[in-house]
């Protein structure tokens, strides 16, 4: 009897391998970096928040007056698990909800984050603005990409208050926050969960 609930077990893990080689999240992170800008701390700021991505090409830096032009870096990273820590730290993982499925497109999304900020270890999605410093794309492609977003930024207040993409809650295009309250201060969402 122990013999075959051992098989068994060994057939979820090998079923449960497979179905996460099928739906492998693929990150790409790419950023133009300006002639004026210094690769190596543009690379840093990148590699703070994605360790292990690999830029397919690496501009040198020149002196100045520098006769390089704008040029794109991309590459592949492994994973968000740093970004998912800092938002999770730092209480805000439905803005990144909203920011990460603004532009989420069957199983395809793509946002932007500050260099400036992720210099210092920190998340600042870009929404409407290119912020000094310059952004990073992060494009991730997955299936059910929006469930896979909902499920990694999931926390106990929305036991009370569901989320999903797109849902009435989510922030407008220009990163305006929906208003929780009226102006005498009465909740005016989710009336019916009381």
């Amino acid at each position: 009897m122990k013999k075959r609930k051992m098989m068994n077990s060994s057939k979820i893990i090998i079923t449960l391998t497979a179905l996460e080689e099928i739906m492998e999240t693929t990150i790409r992170v790419a950023t133009t970096i300006l002639p004026h800008e210094d690769t190596e701390k543009v690379v840093d700021s990148i590699k703070n928040l994605f360790p292990n991505w690999k830029p397919d090409n690496y501009p040198k830096n020149q002196n100045f007056p520098t006769k390089r032009t704008d040029v794109e870096v991309a590459g592949k990273a492994e994973s968000l698990d740093i970004i998912l820590d800092i938002i999770s730290k730092n209480r805000i993982l439905d803005t990144a909800f909203d920011a990460m499925t603004m532009y989420l497109n069957n199983d395809t999304t793509k946002f932007y984050l500050s260099r400036q900020a992720a210099i210092v270890g920190k998340v600042s999605f870009a929404i409407d603005e290119r912020p000094i410093g310059g952004v990073m794309k992060v494009t991730l492609s997955r299936q059910k990409l929006g469930l896979w977003l909902e499920q990694e930024t999931w926390h106990e207040g929305r036991d009370k208050i569901p989320r999903s993409v797109s849902d009435e809650l989510s922030m407008d295009s220009d990163g305006t926050p929906k208003e929780w309250f009226d102006k005498r201060g009465r909740p005016t969402m989710n009336e019916d969960y009381d």
